[in-house]
């Protein structure tokens, strides 16, 4: 298993699920479940499985041993198995705030978007809030999935902002929608 320099614990569990530093057998899954969902990511194209080893070897690896890195990435288990994958992304070491970043299995959202994104949630606000005192987490979301809103209003945050015609999909400008956290620690 791979280990954060930037973080003191590395496994985040409960319930049966967790999130570990992110595994590289997990990166053509992660893949496959970033074409399937392009939609609603910040990402042009389908990635290729040259592109994904790419990102592993060129910018993965650098962040377990960076003391702050940009971003850390979680492989999102069930057990042993990934069903997901998310981390924290953007981070920023001065303001101590970073958006998060989660997807799972697409065979996973029909039904149990809710659950597992709160799941997922309770497992990334401990590595934000209690491991890396940060002061603030964020979800920028393109307005495409309410659903979304109603698992983080379950999970106590706040609608922050709505970038109003923010960003152009399918021909349209469409708002998007940040909802953040605070630490109360």
């Amino acid at each position: 298993m791979n280990f954060y320099k930037a973080l003191d614990k590395q496994i985040y569990s409960r319930d049966g699920y967790s999130i570990v530093p992110i595994r590289i057998e997990d990166r053509y899954d992660i893949m496959r479940w970033r074409n399937e969902q392009i939609y609603h990511l910040r990402q042009n194209k389908p990635l290729t499985k040259e592109e994904q080893d790419n990102y592993f070897d060129n910018v993965v690896t650098g962040l377990f041993t960076d003391a702050f890195p940009k971003q850390l990435l979680f492989s999102y288990l069930k057990d042993e198995k990934c069903i997901g994958y998310g981390g924290l992304v953007h981070i920023n070491w001065i303001d101590k705030n970073a958006e998060i970043s989660f997807i799972m299995d697409t065979s996973l959202e029909e039904n149990f978007f809710l659950f597992h994104w709160k799941k997922y949630l309770e497992l990334i606000e401990e590595a934000a809030f209690f491991d890396l005192k940060l002061h603030k987490i964020y979800v920028y979301a393109f307005d495409l999935r309410p659903h979304l809103y109603e698992a983080l209003q379950e999970c106590n945050f706040f609608l922050d902002a709505v970038l109003k015609e923010h960003c152009l999909y399918n021909g349209r400008y469409i708002d998007v929608i940040i909802y953040s956290k605070t630490n109360s620690l």
